[in-house]
C-alpha cells in the first residue's frame, strides 16, 4: 500500500545518500508525474505538483508507492544475482549496479 513519502525519502537519505532530503523528494515527486515521464514509477496519492509548475506538497502530506513497472525493473535485486558493497556508513549494503529487467532510460529518457 501506500507510506508517506517522507519514509522512502528518510529511508534514502539514511542508508544511500545522506546529503538532505530536498533532492531526493523532488526526484520522488518527478517519477510520479506522468507529465514527467511517460511511464511513471512512483505511484503517487496527494498533490504532486502539476504541468504548470505548481510544486508539490510537502512530503509530509503526501502518500507514494512503487508502480508495477517498477517492481518489475527491480524484481530480480537479490544478493545473489549482482554484487553488493557497503553502503557510505557501512551499517548496510548496496547494489554496484542497479541492472533493470526493462530498458528505462529508452522508455522515459534521460530527463
Amino acid at each position: 500500500g501506500y507510506v508517506k513519502s517522507a519514509k522512502p525519502v528518510a529511508e534514502t537519505m539514511g542508508n544511500y545518500h545522506p546529503h538532505g532530503d530536498y533532492a531526493i523528494y523532488a526526484t520522488l515527486v518527478r517519477m510520479a508525474q506522468p507529465w514527467s515521464m511517460r511511464y511513471p514509477l512512483v505511484d503517487g496519492q496527494g498533490n504532486f505538483g502539476s504541468r504548470g509548475n505548481d510544486g508539490a506538497a510537502a512530503m509530509r502530506y503526501t502518500e507514494c508507492r512503487l508502480t508495477p513497472l517498477a517492481m518489475e525493473m527491480v524484481r530480480d535485486i537479490r544478493e545473489d544475482t549482482v554484487i553488493f558493497q557497503p553502503n557510505y556508513d557501512g551499517k548496510t549494503s548496496e547494489p554496484t549496479v542497479l541492472p533493470s529487467r526493462v530498458p528505462n532510460l529508452l522508455m522515459n529518457g534521460s530527463g
